[in-house]
């Protein structure tokens, strides 16, 4: 599994260097990183030729990524897609909960009646994904959801400070959530929070979301294998 197989040429209208990076920061998100097959080498001249374009804005767009937190570039050795260790990706998770119960706490207080309407039927509207073989599309529905509870906090800082967080997050909801049935568990989690945020309930509300992200952290501590961080040992074998 690599990232090559996921770019497209980019048409020429776009802004070269902006595009190039929005389409390889995309690719990287929608990879699997924690997977056990997943190629964290990134080619520049596979990418170049798969885009249809020059070497130049790749290494642009690769030195965004890597300010961004997403890529390592290694003199001499390459470019990996970083992976974070077990431990960070623990610690992750915890500043995860401690920010969406949070914003649940103020998604309670503030949100209108029409916008919880509105997350509700967002969350059931995807939720038969997880009861299917679509777990691709239940992952990304359930990752929107965290994503607007954040959203209807109105707490402008503690939607950055996620979306700093959630770059990394996203991979590891996408891998967690094929395992242990835990789709399922998901759809079940995400009513009750819904309910304790239409009754106002910001205690309730807040704790659910707690709950809900640390047994995430469990699930990951209890069941994944040591995770590498970044690509040193590929770097090294290379």
């Amino acid at each position: 599994m690599s990232i090559t197989g996921k770019l497209a040429p980019i048409a020429v209208n776009f802004t070269l260097k902006d595009h190039t990076y929005d389409v390889l920061k995309d690719a990287i998100l929608d990879m699997n990183i924690y997977a056990e097959d997943a190629d964290l080498r990134l080619d520049e001249r596979q990418m170049a030729q798969r885009l249809g374009i020059s070497r130049t804005p790749i290494r642009e767009a690769l030195a965004r990524l890597a300010q961004d937190g997403l890529v390592d570039i290694q003199p001499r050795r390459g470019v990996f897609i970083i992976r974070k260790n077990m431990n960070e990706v623990l610690e992750m998770i915890v500043t995860w909960a401690a920010l969406e119960s949070m914003a649940a706490r103020l998604t309670a207080e503030r949100a209108t009646d029409a916008e919880l309407r509105e997350l509700r039927k967002f969350a059931l509207l995807h939720s038969i994904e997880a009861k299917t073989a679509r777990l691709s599309e239940y992952s990304e529905a359930n990752i929107e959801f965290h994503q607007r509870i954040l959203n209807l906090s109105g707490c402008a800082l503690l939607r950055t400070t996620a979306d700093g967080l959630f770059q990394h997050m996203h991979a590891v909801r996408k891998r967690a959530m094929g395992e242990a049935d835990r789709a399922t568990q998901s759809v079940a989690d995400h009513m009750e929070i819904i309910e304790a945020l239409e009754a106002r309930d910001q205690n309730l509300a807040s704790r659910l979301v707690r709950e809900h992200t640390m047994r995430l952290h469990d699930h990951v501590r209890a069941t994944w294998m040591r995770i590498e961080n970044t690509s040193s040992d590929q770097a090294a074998a290379s």
